[in-house]
């Protein structure tokens, strides 16, 4: 016999879908338990970070976490002294690595004197690797009696001083004279580079009115150069150079300024004579500042720097 269906003992669809969805319900429910954790930890430690009473707390916890910086490589550092990077990049040996901001060293070490740019990097769990762009010195710039370090584009470099165990290393930089000789110098430098028989000769170069040079040799002659013929002056005084040694004769003025003709005015015979070089122009002896001319270029930081690997 067939037993009668109860209307009373039948499970409802609600029910039945609850029991098929009950494996979905218990995770679902422990991740969202999970979520409201998480988002609390997060809330309550920004406001420990930022809270100075938990400054104490904060060193503990860090003091706690294993990851340690074991070493900084330095690359490229060659003017840069050991001392002012290792305070712009704020953080030693022994330092917890994930406190250390790369943003905020490099934005300190990219406004350190000699340094054009870095690249900083932080490498887990340990290492912290430097490197530096520094900006070179291309030449000795004096004006109005002061000496600068610049670089090619004629920015100031700047130094530590002009004394130092150091000084050696910039005496063979070039000696430029004069306003707005910075900005002019590397063109007349590269054109003595191409000259070696001149340069050779040449201790510092003048610009006079900010138009045209004048050169020092080292036995004092004073060479006046034609206004932007720079190159074929230079080329035309190699050629003089190779023939008649024309830059080791002992005179005042060699005036090349004249495309047609070379004005050579010699040593004069008494101290009444008055055929020297036209005054305001270049002495040999004087830049147009005023100042003596010096008898070899030099300038010189205090600090010399080396690779550094802490």
């Amino acid at each position: 016999m067939r037993r009668p269906t109860d209307s009373g003992d039948r499970p409802s669809r609600l029910s039945i879908f609850l029991r098929r969805q009950k494996r979905l319900i218990r995770p679902a429910l422990l991740v969202l338990v999970l979520a409201g954790l998480v988002a609390g930890g997060v809330t309550a430690l920004r406001h420990v970070g930022s809270d100075p009473r938990f400054a104490a707390l904060r060193g503990r916890i860090i003091n706690m976490l294993p990851l340690r910086v074991t070493e900084i490589d330095v690359t490229g550092c060659v003017l840069t002294s050991e001392s002012a990077l290792q305070e712009a990049l704020g953080v030693r040996t022994g330092d917890f690595i994930l406190g250390f901001s790369v943003k905020a060293a490099r934005e300190r070490i990219d406004a350190l004197p000699f340094v054009d740019h870095s690249v900083v990097e932080r490498h887990l769990p340990g290492t912290i690797l430097i490197h530096l762009f520094e900006r070179q010195p291309f030449a000795v710039w004096q004006n109005h009696g002061h000496f600068m370090l610049i670089d090619r584009a004629g920015n100031q470099v700047r130094d530590k001083g002009m004394t130092g165990k150091d000084a050696e290393a910039f005496r063979q930089l070039p000696l430029v004279v004069g306003p707005d000789a910075n900005l002019a110098a590397a063109a007349m430098i590269d054109e003595l580079t191409a000259q070696p028989e001149v340069s050779s000769h040449v201790v510092a170069a003048a610009r006079v009115g900010q138009r045209r040079w004048n050169l020092t040799l080292r036995n004092g002659t004073t060479i006046l150069l034609p206004e932007g013929q720079e190159a074929a002056a230079l080329k035309r005084l190699a050629q003089m150079q190779e023939t008649i040694k024309i830059l080791d004769r002992p005179v005042i003025a060699i005036d090349m300024r004249l495309p047609d003709r070379l004005i050579i005015r010699e040593n004069p015979v008494t101290p009444n004579d008055n055929n020297g070089p036209d005054q305001g122009d270049s002495p040999p002896q004087a830049a147009p500042t005023g100042d003596p001319a010096p008898t070899q270029p030099w300038l010189s930081p205090d600090n010399g720097l080396r690779r550094r690997r802490a």
